[in-house]
């Protein structure tokens, strides 16, 4: 008995070694070490909320890309459907409309976006890498048409502080965000739906001839992605009291580089939100600690572009070994 114990002990121990997460962990435990010895300044209060409220916006992008991503598609527009509809929230407060009814409108009129994304790929047959990149300009150039290329301040101060408040020294923006993961990780790891993301992403042929619709799972995988990113648009908004048709540019690529350092496959099939939030850290520690230690905005670029190289190399051996 004891015997049989103690050799289950040591799978244990091998699978836990081999888990991603808890590699991925080291990595940010290991990434933070760094430029902790680079700047002491690094590792405190001040700055770690910082991170975090940094992370919010883009932890929910990263959530309707992790989706995606496991179905074997991608958006490339969910951060302009974020900008352009952040200036929609601060139009609409601006008009007199109540803020949390603000919030409910912008967030059901997302789907519409949704849905264009999900038709350019499902019914007109169109890549999903070039139908969401199209459609990121488009909606990129509504932002900028809606407040003239202007930012439109917010005055509503009860709005303003859903992205200023804490709760025990939390940014309430990181507590959403986190909310948020747990409510969709239950999703994609305890439910049919997620079951049938996984299906769909590892085998499509299997999956119809299991009885699932690989074309309805990913229209309601595109509007979950455009009503993830419509409201961490209006929680930009609240954020810099203000909405700014700029926001956000360039996050999805921040979004997805999350999803594939946490072993989301590009390829679709695996991964979970659990690795994609410990991929956001890792990047959003990555990239708060190269501010902190003075590096050109211009080597940050490179640099993040570079973190997003090493992302998919790191998934092209996972899967290879997986393969094995």
């Amino acid at each position: 008995m004891l015997r049989y114990w103690e050799k289950d002990m040591e799978n244990t121990k091998k699978n836990i070694f081999k888990s991603n997460e808890v590699m991925m962990l080291f990595v940010l435990i290991v990434v933070i070490a760094i430029f902790t010895i680079l700047n002491k300044n690094y590792l405190t209060y001040a700055n770690m909320s910082n991170i975090l409220m940094a992370a919010s916006t883009i932890g929910l992008l990263a959530i309707g890309e992790t989706f995606l991503i496991i179905a074997g598609h991608v958006d490339l527009s969910c951060a302009n459907i974020a900008a352009m509809f952040a200036v929609i929230t601060a139009i609409m407060i601006n008009a007199g409309v109540p803020w949390l009814l603000t919030i409910v409108i912008v967030v059901a009129c997302s789907t519409v976006a949704g849905l264009v994304n999900s038709c350019l790929v499902n019914v007109f047959g169109l890549q999903p890498f070039i139908a969401t990149l199209a459609m990121s300009n488009v909606f990129s150039g509504v932002a900028y048409l809606a407040c003239s290329g202007k930012s439109l301040p917010v005055g509503d101060k009860a709005f303003n502080a859903i992205g200023s408040m804490r709760i025990l020294g939390i940014p309430f923006p990181a507590i959403l965000m986190v909310v948020c993961f747990v409510i969709f990780g239950f999703i994609l790891a305890r439910t049919v739906f997620g079951r049938s993301v996984y299906m769909v992403g590892g085998n499509p042929e299997a999956a119809r001839l299991a009885g699932l619709n690989p074309k309805k799972v990913s229209t309601v995988l595109y509007v979950l992605s455009a009503m993830v990113a419509a409201f961490a648009g209006v929680l930009m908004t609240a954020k810099m009291h203000s909405g700014q048709p700029s926001a956000g540019s360039g996050a999805e690529f921040d979004a997805i580089t999350a999803a594939i350092l946490g072993g989301v496959a590009f390829t679709g099939g695996t991964g979970n939100l659990a690795g994609c939030f410990i991929g956001l850290l890792i990047m959003q520690c990555f990239n708060n600690g190269l501010t902190v230690v003075n590096v050109s905005s211009f080597w940050q670029i490179v640099a993040k572009g570079l973190l997003l190289i090493a992302a998919l190399i790191f998934d092209f051996f996972r899967r290879k070994k997986l393969a094995k």
